[in-house]
């Protein structure tokens, strides 16, 4: 893989729903290991990016390959595959309500592999650990705070130990305390070399664990800077829009 290519590539992207034209030509990539903040207005279609990474939205055009192999004209079976190396942190989490934190937890490891009930309680004890979940295994999500909630969510999306992980909004709504949590975890699991995009409205958080950032705006990705670059106060529309102002 050349080194100006990413272990992610978005080329040419063109998605609409009816009348309405989303995306007109979105281009971007994501080197492994990196963590790309994706920024924009609500209903720019920064969420509809991210469902297409994994295959449940497709384009009118364009590619979108990981590690090179273009996933668009892969049929279902073929993105089962995908989506245990691309794992998707749900804005709310999406998790199932009538089943305990623990069996959450366990259902993708129950769908996808053969391990032992043994196997599967000793991983889900030590995901629980790392999230900082210990105690909630036998709680269902709806006796959760929200905070506990996504980090149960994005716990269960890295059960599968995926290689690229798809944030959208997992700080919207949380208190400081759960946001520091959730940027702890982030930022672990970069250690651990995962590839990430990060869908999201909150800034700090950006700064806190993203090396650099895009900005999504009619259609396109009209500015894209490193955190050190967007440190310095870049100039034009990504200043404008991290700064509330009209463009």
């Amino acid at each position: 893989m050349s080194e100006k290519k990413g272990f992610i590539e978005v080329i040419d992207f063109h998605k609409s729903f009816g009348s309405k034209k989303v995306h007109q030509g979105v281009n971007f990539f994501v080197r492994k290991g990196e963590c790309l903040g994706l920024i924009g207005g609500s209903g720019t279609g920064k969420s509809v990016l991210l469902r297409s990474l994994v295959g449940l939205e497709k384009p009118e055009r364009g590619q979108i390959l990981i590690e090179g192999v273009d996933i668009v004209p892969m049929k279902e079976r073929q993105l089962v595959e995908i989506r245990k190396k691309v794992a998707y942190a749900f804005q709310g989490g999406a998790l199932f309500d009538s089943m305990t934190v623990f069996e959450n937890l366990a259902y993708p490891l129950r769908e996808h592999f053969g391990f032992s009930e043994k196997e599967i309680h000793k991983q889900i004890m030590e995901q629980l650990k790392e999230f900082g979940l210990e105690g909630s295994e036998k709680t269902l999500p709806g006796n959760l705070s929200g905070g506990m909630q996504k980090r149960v969510g994005l716990a269960r999306a890295m059960m599968m130990h995926p290689e690229v992980v798809l944030y959208d909004e997992p700080t919207a709504g949380l208190d400081p305390y759960n946001t520091k949590r959730i940027q702890e975890s982030i930022l672990s699991l970069k250690e651990k070399g995962v590839t990430s995009i990060l869908v999201t409205h909150d800034m700090p958080t950006v700064y806190a664990v993203c090396d650099k950032v895009a900005l999504l705006q009619q259609g396109r990705i009209g500015e894209q800077y490193t955190i050190e670059k967007l440190r310095q106060e870049p100039p034009g529309a990504m200043s404008q829009f991290i700064n509330g102002e009209s463009a």
